[in-house]
């Protein structure tokens, strides 16, 4: 039994230790709403052949949180699928590495009441940081979380602009429209 409760000290004392190492590295890219939604799309976007910081990934987001990626299926009604953001690595990893990505946000509208605040991004997505013109553009619906000391996503909830669902003019920089 003394053996038992030992390994279980150590594991709580290893996942505290992660835990404060993560703060460490990492805690400045999540005190404020705009280092925290900066950060979500910088650390998805890079060039091929460049690793992701997976680890800095997951710390943006709270436990349980969920991507909800939406898009029309083959009858054409809209569907969505739900991920964890462990889920997203294992899925986009190999694809990000091979083919270079680079998303950047264009407009923001920001809701905020106490500690919960709902983002209204709107994004472009570029294989190449010098590309001109996107290949794909949407609007996330981001949900965060402020624990008095940090802001953790809750969620993530998007769709793609289409031909048939263009993106609002309010959410759209003036110079797009």
């Amino acid at each position: 039994m003394k053996k038992i409760i030992l390994l279980l000290s150590i594991i709580v004392l290893n996942l505290h230790t992660n835990a404060q190492e993560s703060a460490i590295k990492y805690g400045h890219k999540v005190k404020t709403l705009e280092t925290t939604i900066q950060t979500l799309y910088n650390v998805v976007s890079g060039p091929q052949g460049e690793k992701r910081d997976w680890d800095l990934y997951k710390y943006l987001f709270l436990q349980d949180a969920k991507l909800i990626p939406s898009r029309k299926n083959e009858e054409g009604y809209y569907i969505t699928r739900y991920m964890s953001p462990s889920d997203y690595i294992s899925i986009s990893e190999t694809w990000l590495i091979e083919n270079g990505f680079f998303e950047k946000e264009i407009h923001r509208t920001v809701d905020i009441f106490g500690n919960i605040a709902h983002v209204f991004s709107t994004y472009e997505s570029y294989q190449n940081e010098t590309d001109l013109k996107p290949y794909m553009s949407g609007l996330k619906s981001i949900q965060l979380f402020f624990d008095g000391f940090r802001w953790w996503i809750v969620n993530i909830y998007w769709t793609q602009e289409t031909e048939d669902n263009p993106i609002p003019v309010e959410y759209l920089p003036r110079s797009r429209y």
